[in-house]
């Protein structure tokens, strides 16, 4: 385990001078075991083909600290950044658009560069991990410990929206059409980022009372619960759109899917969308199977690309929003006035809950993979200073105009699958990150991606969320206590998801108390959410529920299968002796009767 370069207390050894500092760049830069060094480049690329012979030697594993070439800390580095890119541009896209507060064009493009720079900021936080000074906190994981902004927020921010819409908070025409909502937007990271003092707060309790009070009988139902719901919108993108047109109205602007007079208009669930977007997810599966490991860790941005090509050359593509879109963009080009949206708070302190319980579990198993320490101080100190981090990157996202964050775990499998955990990697992650985002072009082309082709994608991803959380449940013991807490927890959790609009007629106040309005508005989004009642059920049941004695019973139930087996392999050999004594036995009778016969003959 590698553990050489963070310690509990800061560092007292002499620093590098400027001049030793320089050398080394140098070096880096001018020789060839600098520069380029014996990796073997083929094994990220070379697929996996029937016919195709593959070493079976491992590539070198990069510790945290260990000497890494400048061009494969770019190359991997641009494969972590591949590997983020779906999943950064992934809410800012749904949020922006007709199922979120459909804002401009520009608009979106603006959410999405700016989405991939903060995403390549609040990284760097992660990865250099910094010390608090005068107390033993520290403020980053110093691993490959990435970002990007959080699905989790998405179903959250839908039934807000649509809350918003309904009770006039968002413009609407007169027929009824939603506008562009830039208040409700501004309303949603406005809280968000008052929220994210709970995430701050906690961070700074011991790991092991965390662990306590959200065991993965707590979060596991949650985020399965999150990706269940996700997978409604992923399914209706692929049909189509997640906008007014999956009503198929008879009449207006949206009888066709995205509206009528884009490029190539159909209507929903049309037999072309599904073909576009189950290309997509044809393309994830054959380049898990057959792909080099750069392609298994970037299946999903080639799923995307291959979707986009056939729907370019087909005509779903319109490039007026590319050509007119700035060349670059960068934070606070726009800007959304920021509030506090009342009853999206308790949600989205159930949001940040989940979100510090993710990064207590990526954390780990970015520890794993980079083979270092899961347990003991230092652990403990990579934890409480990721939570921290993550905590501080929630309310700062909110200021730089984008929707929380949450680390990302889908980089631990780029970890192992190229053995590198070397932080020049993920720094050059961040470099490429931001990048993309200040070349606006790149983020204008993303967000003119047919709907199909993104529905394709975003099921795969939000699939993955889900059963994330079924990794996490199955960890937990399936005792009669946890089954019953389960059984509470999803059976809300299920129901609410299902029929979101199940308790929208419970409260039927409609007077002048906006307070109180809000109110009741809070408590119907709450329990018209799926994962947040799932999560609060499972988390109130938790701590009052007492732990039942079942080992004894399970310990005595083993011992008479044991017991059971015993007596079963004892009679099996009486038997078999009894057996061959009959056996035996008719052999003597045999040749008696024989001699018998020669007698009398």
């Amino acid at each position: 385990m590698d553990s050489s370069l963070d310690k509990l207390q800061p560092e007292t050894q002499q620093k590098k001078s400027f001049s030793d500092r320089g050398r080394s760049v140098v070096r880096a830069l001018t020789t060839k075991d600098g520069l380029i060094g014996d990796y073997d480049y083929a094994f990220l690329f070379k697929p996996n083909l029937p016919f195709m012979h593959r070493s079976r030697r491992a590539a070198p594993f990069f510790g945290l600290n260990d000497h890494m070439p400048i061009i494969l800390a770019a190359v991997l580095g641009f494969q972590h950044a591949l590997s983020m890119l779906a999943g950064i541009i992934t809410p800012p896209i749904i949020l922006a658009g007709q199922g979120g507060v459909n804002l401009a064009t520009e608009d979106a493009q603006y959410l999405v560069s700016t989405s991939l720079i903060v995403c390549g900021l609040c990284s760097m936080v992660q990865i250099t991990r910094f010390h608090i000074w005068k107390s033993p906190y520290y403020v980053g994981t110093g691993l490959i410990s990435v970002v990007g902004t959080s699905f989790t927020v998405i179903p959250i921010a839908s039934g807000a929206f649509a809350q918003m819409y309904a009770t006039g908070y968002c413009p609407t025409a007169a027929d009824g059409t939603k506008l562009p909502c830039p208040r409700g937007y501004g309303a949603l990271i406005g809280t968000g980022s008052l929220c994210a003092l709970l995430e701050i707060a906690l961070s700074f309790t011991r790991p092991r009372l965390l662990k306590k009070v959200f065991p993965p009988l707590v979060t596991g139902p949650t985020v399965a619960l999150i990706g269940i719901k996700l997978i409604e919108s992923g399914f209706n993108n692929w049909a189509g759109g997640s906008g007014s047109c999956a009503g198929r109205p008879e009449s207006g602007p949206f009888t066709l899917c995205p509206r009528v007079g884009a490029p190539h208009a159909l209507p929903w669930g049309s037999a072309e969308f599904i073909g576009l977007g189950f290309s997509v997810f044809v393309t994830i599966i054959l380049c898990e199977r057959f792909g080099s490991p750069i392609m298994k860790s970037c299946a999903v941005v080639l799923g995307l690309l291959v979707g986009c090509i056939i729907a370019g050359a087909t005509g779903y593509f319109s490039d007026t929003s590319i050509r007119a879109a700035p060349v670059a963009s960068f934070i606070w080009v726009k800007t959304f006035p920021l509030s506090v949206y009342g009853p999206i708070v308790l949600p989205l302190l159930a949001v940040y809950i989940v979100l510090m319980m993710e990064a207590i579990g990526d954390i780990t198993a970015t520890c794993d993979v980079s083979r270092l320490e899961v347990e003991g101080n230092l652990f403990d100190s990579r934890i409480q200073g990721g939570v921290l981090a993550d905590g501080l990157n929630g309310m700062l996202s909110g200021l730089l105009t984008i929707t929380p964050l949450s680390t990302f775990a889908q980089n631990n499998g780029v970890i192992a699958l190229t053995r590198c955990a070397n932080r020049k990697a993920g720094y050059a992650c961040c470099i490429f990150l931001l990048i993309m985002g200040i070349f606006s072009k790149f983020a204008a082309a993303l967000v003119s991606i047919p709907s199909a082709v993104l529905g394709g994608m975003t099921t795969f991803l939000f699939s993955a969320v889900a059963v994330s959380g079924i990794r996490i449940i199955s960890t937990v013991p399936f005792t009669r206590r946890n089954r019953f807490i389960l059984t509470a927890a999803l059976a809300l959790g299920f129901g609410a998801t299902l029929v979101p609009n199940w308790f929208q007629y419970v409260f039927t106040y409609d007077g002048d108390n906006r307070s109180l309005l809000g109110f009741y508005n809070a408590i119907t989004l709450v329990c018209e959410t799926g994962f947040a009642l799932t999560g609060f059920i499972a988390m109130f049941l938790n701590l009052v529920l007492q732990e039942e004695v079942e080992d004894e019973v399970v310990d005595e139930i083993r011992e008479g299968v044991a017991a059971a087996k015993t007596a079963d392999r004892n009679d099996d050999s009486m038997d078999r002796e009894e057996w061959d004594r009959i056996e035996k036995g008719k052999g003597g009778d045999d040749l008696a009767k024989g001699g018998d016969v020669e007698k009398r003959a």
